[in-house]
């Protein structure tokens, strides 16, 4: 197989896995290092590499999980209130066997967009998302709207914004097809 064929298969085998399909088991320090290390190769204009990374394990899960519900039971009204999506929020940190608050490090001189600061970091994500992939870490980026209220949860400074979470575990034995509408109807050549 060529390394085209390989990555090929990797992206194409990439998919959304929830918490609810994680095994129980731990992803070692040294498998999340090597997996951050790939996330820092990515594209970055005038190398800002703009992007931060929160990783979360263990008790810091449990009070993740409180912060989501906090947010949860605080802007919802009563008639809008679900408690099957109260518990949900509630599980999914905890389901899961680390999650990496993504984040943004704005460059202080602000010397490209922020657009291209923002897309340096999806870039980071796609490659953290692929190198789990090939290691049977089931993983999704989660964007809830409770994101804009982490500043203190995250003790995140001036200039830094958290743009999701990245829910990561050891995936059950399953099949996840997925389909793609063909790339013609996406592309025009001039």
């Amino acid at each position: 197989m060529t390394d085209f064929e390989k990555i090929t298969k990797i992206i194409q085998e990439r998919r959304s896995i929830f918490p609810e399909m994680y095994e129980d088991k731990e992803i070692s320090d040294q498998t999340l290092q090597a997996i951050l290390e790939n996330a820092n190769w990515a594209p970055t204009h005038r190398k800002t590499e703009p992007w931060l990374f929160k990783i979360m394990k263990g008790e810091k899960l449990n009070e993740l999980s409180e912060f989501l519900g906090d947010y949860y039971k605080s802007n919802i009204s009563e008639e809008d209130f679900s408690p099957m999506k109260y518990k949900k929020t509630l599980k999914k940190p905890k389901q899961s066997a680390c999650v990496i608050a993504i984040c943004m490090k704005r460059d202080p001189k602000e010397s490209v967009p922020e657009w291209e600061e923002i897309a340096a970091v999806a870039c980071a994500v796609q490659n953290m998302w692929l190198s789990c992939t090939t290691l049977g870490i089931g993983s999704y980026w989660s964007s809830p709207k409770s994101i804009s209220t982490m500043n203190e949860f995250l003790n995140l400074k001036s200039g830094e914004k958290c743009l999701g979470l990245f829910y990561m575990g050891y995936k059950k034995d399953f099949e996840c097809e997925s389909t793609r509408t063909p790339i013609e109807n996406k592309t025009e050549w001039l």
